[in-house]
């Protein structure tokens, strides 16, 4: 186990911010960290890492416990906050060269280490700029190369595509996954569902400083009552036809509103056949279908309550 936490819990005077929280992460996986401002994430990682006390529970990382001076643990571990963290007064690679010299003291190998980030990033052609020069998704790659050059075995994210475009959100994205095969552990937080779910290969739902659920996606969202809902646009459909439609096998619920019928459904294997079978026996004129599957917000809701992006 590279990641242990048991029963942690953190208090910030009568706030308790971690309730009895757990934590596993196995060597090798990306876990998703998903939870709503204020949920205890942030406050999580920084206890797991010894930058912040807390009151009570376990924490070993790497087989070991995880305490302030325990440097030999540290010195595996990379760390990308939201908050970029780098020196306005140093160049891109001056930047990189200082975070991977807390690490490395070896000058050749560190120079070879520095290179490699900023290749693995994209940075080649902005070397020599100050950090204010850069764009905000080049700034997000920045800090990734501080916080990967030293190549650790665990890297830890925390919302590092906040405020990005889509384009540097895809490479960040994809650069962590490159670096998954490459061997590193990665655990991962965001307010970002869809970057969780495509990202991770086991998520960790938590609120109000508690682990709520864990699992891969398909786990989490066999845990609700909710199957597939089907859309079907129809220009007129009456009252006491809706109400026959809510009749059907393994329909929890049916709505209309502005020319669009959205049924959704518990189970079953056939809903859709089923359904436009019921549609076309009713004389009922439609035009077009399309099936959605639970997500990780349908899960969010069900389990917390609370929509994710507070």
């Amino acid at each position: 186990m590279l990641i242990s936490v048991h029963n942690l819990v953190k208090r910030y005077g009568n706030l308790l911010a971690l309730n009895h929280f757990h934590l596993q992460v196995e060597r090798g996986e990306i876990v998703g960290l998903l939870g709503p401002n204020g949920s205890g994430k942030t406050t999580a990682i920084n206890c797991i890492l010894a930058l912040l006390k807390y009151d009570k529970g376990e924490i070993k990382l790497f087989g070991k416990p995880m305490t302030p001076q325990a440097y030999d643990s540290k010195q595996k571990i990379g760390l990308v906050m939201q908050n970029v963290a780098v020196f306005d007064e140093l160049r891109v690679e001056e930047n990189i060269d200082y975070f991977c010299g807390l690490y490395i003291r070896d000058r050749a190998r560190r120079r070879l280490l520095v290179q490699e980030a900023i290749d693995f990033v994209g940075l080649g052609d902005f070397c020599r700029f100050y950090p204010k020069k850069l764009s905000g998704g080049l700034l997000r790659r920045l800090n990734i190369a501080c916080g990967l050059a030293h190549k650790p075995e665990l890297l830890i994210f925390d919302e590092p595509t906040v405020g990005v475009d889509p384009q540097s959100r895809n490479s960040i994205l994809e650069g962590i996954r490159e670096l998954n095969r490459r061997g590193a552990t990665v655990v991962y937080t965001s307010h970002y569902m869809e970057e969780v779910e495509q990202l991770c290969s086991r998520i960790v739902i938590m609120d109000q400083g508690k682990t709520l659920a864990t699992g891969t996606t398909e786990e989490l969202k066999a845990l609700i009552n909710q199957g597939e809902t089907i859309n079907v646009e129809i220009y007129m459909l009456e009252p006491e036809q809706l109400a026959r439609i809510r009749q059907l096998p393994h329909v929890t619920r049916a709505h209309y509103a502005h020319d669009r019928l959205a049924v959704h459904y518990d189970g079953g294997e056939h809903n859709l056949l089923e359904l436009l079978d019921y549609l076309k026996s009713q004389d009922i004129s439609f035009s077009r279908v399309f099936s959605e599957q639970p997500t990780l917000n349908d899960v969010f809701l069900e389990i917390t309550g609370r929509q994710l992006r507070d």
